[in-house]
């Protein structure tokens, strides 16, 4: 539990230095500012890209939790009824 609210308690601390310094804050683009250090995006095809990997890893990150919650696997034969059930393998 000690290590825990130790734990906590370092990243609060760190708070205000993750955030950006103020000559990032002006570089960057008003929907950025105070989360980024850096450079900005430089044109659309930055936008484009940042928002393309969006999409797959929010597709990607659908399709894991779903097939996580229901896997509609029917088949006695498939490789999870081995560690479901290990008495009904037919790979003996």
């Amino acid at each position: 539990m000690k290590r825990i609210l130790l734990i906590i308690g370092i990243l609060i601390l760190q708070g205000p230095v993750l955030l950006a310094c103020d000559l990032c804050q002006k570089n960057q683009p008003e929907i950025l500012q105070d989360v980024t250090h850096g450079q900005g995006p430089q044109g659309q095809l930055d936008y484009i890209i940042t928002w393309t990997a969006v999409a797959i890893v929010a597709v990607v990150l659908f399709f894991s939790i779903k097939f996580l919650v229901k896997p509609r696997e029917n088949d006695p034969d498939h490789i999870k009824n081995i560690v479901v059930n290990p008495n009904a393998s037919n790979y003996e």
